[in-house]
Parts: C-alpha cells; sequence; structure tokens
C-alpha cells in the first residue's frame, strides 16, 4: 500500500481514537440541538446536520431537536401578500401570521423528521403544544403588545422523555399555549434553553450564522474556544457583545446556571459542524461551561 493512502488511513484512525472519551463521557447523555439559521435553508448543509445528529444517536448519545424557521416563515408571509413586521428583533404575530407560522413550522418539522427516517432512525415531530410540552404567557416587547408572541412559564418534558424511553429522537417546532389554550409563536432559542434546562440536558448547541464568540468581534483571530459563565458576563459588561450575540449569550448563561452541562454555539455553515466541536479537542465553535468545571482545551 502506498505511503501516502496509509497516513490517510492512519489519519482516519486517529480521528477515531480522538472522539473515544467524549463518547464516553456523553454515553446515553441527553443533547438539545437548537436547529436554525442558512443550515436550515442550504439542503446540502441541511442534510449534513441531520447526519450529525443521526450519528450522534447512534453512538449513543439523546439527541433533542429544537428548530425554528423564521426565514421559511417571512417567505410565506410574503406568498400571501402580508409584509413581515418585527419590533424590538421579534415577529409581530397576528392571528393570520400566527395560522402562517403553525403551518410553516409543522411542515418543517415533518421535512426534519423524514430526513432522520430516511437514515434508519425513528423520529417524532411535535410542537410546544403536545402533552402540554410548552405552557406561555403572552410576551411584550418593551411593554408592546406584539400579538400572539409567547414567553414560556412552564415546561412539562414528560413526553419528550417518553420518546427518548422508547428510542426516539424527537424533533420539536416552538409553538406553545397559554391557560386559555390559545396559540403563541415562541423565539426558538428561547425554547431550545428551556427544554434543555428541562431535561437536565448535558449540553445544548446553538446552530447560528455566527463562529462562535470574539475577544474582539472585528478580529476574526480572536474566536473564543471554551469561556466560562463569568468570562462570558464580563465580556457583556465590558460592552464586547453586541446585536443578536448579546441574547443568545444570556440563553447560554442561563442554560449553565439551570444545570446544563456545557452549551456550544456553532457556524451551522461549516460542513458537521457538531461533530467538529463534540468530537474534537478544540472544537471549531464556542463552548461555554460552569465556573467550576475544567476547560477540555486550554490555549
Amino acid at each position: 500500500m502506498e505511503e501516502k493512502n496509509m497516513d490517510k488511513i492512519l489519519e482516519k484512525a486517529e480521528v477515531l481514537i480522538e472522539a473515544l472519551p467524549y463518547i464516553q463521557r456523553f454515553n446515553r447523555k441527553i443533547i438539545v440541538v437548537k436547529y436554525g439559521g442558512s443550515a436550515m435553508v442550504d439542503e446540502t448543509l441541511k442534510k449534513q446536520v441531520i447526519q450529525d445528529v443521526t450519528l450522534l444517536k447512534l453512538v449513543g448519545f439523546k439527541p433533542i431537536i429544537v428548530h425554528g424557521g423564521g426565514k421559511e416563515i417571512s417567505r410565506w408571509v410574503g406568498k400571501v401578500g402580508m409584509e413581515p413586521v418585527f419590533v424590538n428583533g421579534l415577529r409581530k404575530t397576528d392571528a393570520d401570521t400566527m395560522e402562517i407560522a403553525e403551518m410553516v413550522l409543522n411542515k418543517v418539522n415533518k421535512s426534519l423528521v423524514k430526513l432522520v427516517e430516511e437514515l434508519g432512525v425513528n423520529a417524532i415531530g411535535i410542537s410546544g403544544k403536545d402533552g402540554g410540552l410548552l405552557k406561555v404567557k403572552k410576551k411584550l416587547s418593551n411593554g408592546e403588545d406584539i400579538g400572539f408572541v409567547g414567553e414560556i412559564t412552564e415546561v412539562n418534558p414528560k413526553i419528550i422523555y417518553d420518546l427518548l424511553e422508547k428510542d426516539f429522537l424527537p424533533i420539536i417546532c416552538p409553538i406553545g399555549m397559554d391557560d386559555e389554550y390559545n396559540t403563541y409563536n415562541i423565539n426558538a432559542d428561547d425554547a431550545a434553553c428551556a427544554i434543555a434546562r428541562a431535561v437536565e440536558a448535558e449540553k445544548l448547541a446553538f446552530l447560528t450564522d455566527i463562529e462562535g464568540v470574539y475577544k474582539n468581534p472585528e478580529d476574526k483571530n480572536s474566536l473564543i474556544s471554551e469561556l466560562t459563565v463569568s468570562e462570558a458576563k464580563e465580556l457583556i459588561t465590558d460592552g464586547f457583545i453586541g446585536g443578536g450575540m448579546l441574547p443568545k449569550l444570556n440563553n447560554c448563561i442561563d442554560a449553565i446556571e439551570n444545570g446544563v452541562s456545557r452549551v456550544h454555539i456553532l457556524d451551522g455553515r461549516i460542513a458537521h459542524c457538531l461533530l467538529l466541536e463534540i468530537f474534537t479537542n478544540k472544537g471549531i465553535g464556542t463552548a461555554i461551561l460552569d465556573d467550576k468545571e475544567a476547560k477540555f482545551f486550554n490555549e
């Protein structure tokens, strides 16, 4: 056998050996994957994400997918001649928009179920309405009523535990009900965070359109591989975190402080980003962890 070919084979073996301690550590542990951004729109990326999650399941993890569908909702709102309206980054959701959002999210949900099933793994798609999973109240934006946008008040994870126990991969769309059984759209990041807390997930991974957290957003070489909660709070206080990253990082901190072991912010535009982050020493995004936890990778 040529030396070059042998080197390639040995490289593959090294990759598998590097993954082994992570497979051992996270065997039978729950990981919540918040799936959104470009990785939901690009068909090739979509397949790669689903392959990653399916592989996680087959090597012993218990993955749960929580997905958004904002871009697709906006597309369908436009198709029916309505204009999407946003207030402080939140979609203003009247009764007609809510009806469209629910239809679109359920359509996205079943398309993800199909992709998982094609890879030979049993998946079940549900919304936060099913089994009373997500209970909400009306969310206001700086005191302004923005319609049927929900803030989660309670998570009943029984349906998730039942599905995991029966070896299904749950795929959840972020729709919930209030005490009067009205339907509300929920921010998918918030839903993923609340679900991860409720099931005491070992990991929560956000697939986004950004590479991770930077010490200096202007300097692409300043990506932080691992960040403790107190370091993350310091970055926020010092004004280094702004825009869409601020609520995301606050969600990460909230999840860690409520029992989730590690939260990962990943660039969903990178092929197989989940596997690269979870099964390699350095990873490719930013991992946020509790102050008491030891870092895997010391720069």
